[in-house]
């Protein structure tokens, strides 16, 4: 008796050395690595819910969009060159002119550059209005501003950007005193607002749900310990298979027999 039971013991011992995987290893432990052959198909085999959740992923962004309503605005952009149009200017006229550009951004910050505009153009907006509407830019290591304006209207967009333009450059050389700076580029109506981006949003909503429907089989697939081929005994036992027997079931009198020999019932 005593013999019987040393011998098992010892065969046991020898069973889990030759076999790599711990057959007592926690299920748990054996999940926290994702197969990812398996769950490429797992994805293969779950487009429809991929294309689901795609679906509704899309739909809620119109609905967000058809709620929220977005007035489209415009914008339209013209250019100054505030160095003049004196060709004999030294280096030491450049080197002054570049540090005034602070001086010219100001400007624009003068609410009787503002009230010109608006009186040129018939405007009925104010002076808080039509300075956050405006938006002037020094690109790096130039002696230009660039004159951005929004609105809802492409036209206006476009007539007070140009306005803007004309305003600041005669506002300039009366009060500083100093060449009038030259109009480089002149506005146009623009034809497409830059508020509205419903090709980006479609394709951004379907990734977001594209992922989605990732983790949801993600989920489902580390969550699932029914065991299904003959490969899942080995992993979650440790026991090699000696044979896959397919079964037959029978519903309502009807055979069904298994699709795939490792989809019946297994047993080791």
């Amino acid at each position: 008796m005593a013999d019987n039971k040393s011998r098992r013991s010892r065969q046991d011992a020898g069973l889990l050395q030759r076999n790599p995987e711990n057959p007592g290893q926690s299920k748990a432990a054996q999940q926290d690595t994702i197969d990812l052959v398996e769950l490429f198909y797992r994805l293969l085999d779950s487009w429809k819910l991929l294309l689901i959740v795609m679906a509704v992923c899309i739909l809620a962004l119109l609905g967000f969009k058809a709620v929220k309503r977005d007035k489209p605005m415009y914008q339209a952009s013209s250019t100054i060159y505030v160095i003049g149009t004196d060709t004999t200017l030294s280096l030491a006229d450049i080197q002054i002119s570049s540090n005034m550009m602070n001086d010219y951004l100001k400007v624009f910050d003068i609410w009787e550059v503002h009230d010109m505009v608006r009186r040129n153009l018939d405007l009925k907006y104010n002076y808080k209005q039509l300075r956050e509407s405006v938006t002037v830019v020094n690109p790096a290591s130039t002696r230009m501003l660039d004159i951005t304006v929004s609105s809802e209207s492409p036209e206006e967009a476009a007539d007070m950007a140009n306005e803007y333009a004309v305003v600041v450059s005669n506002y300039i050389a009366d009060t500083m005193k100093t060449d009038k700076p030259s109009i480089m580029s002149v506005a146009l109506v623009p034809t497409n607002p830059y508020n509205i981006h419903n090709t980006r949003d479609l394709i951004l909503a379907a990734i977001v749900g594209l992922l989605i429907g990732a983790a949801i089989v993600t989920v489902q697939m580390l969550t699932d310990d029914k065991i299904k081929t003959a490969e899942d005994i080995m992993r979650y036992t440790g026991l090699s298979n000696l044979a896959i027997i397919p079964v037959e079931e029978t519903l309502a009198g009807h055979s069904i027999k298994p699709q795939h020999a490792g989809k019946g019932r297994l047993k080791s």
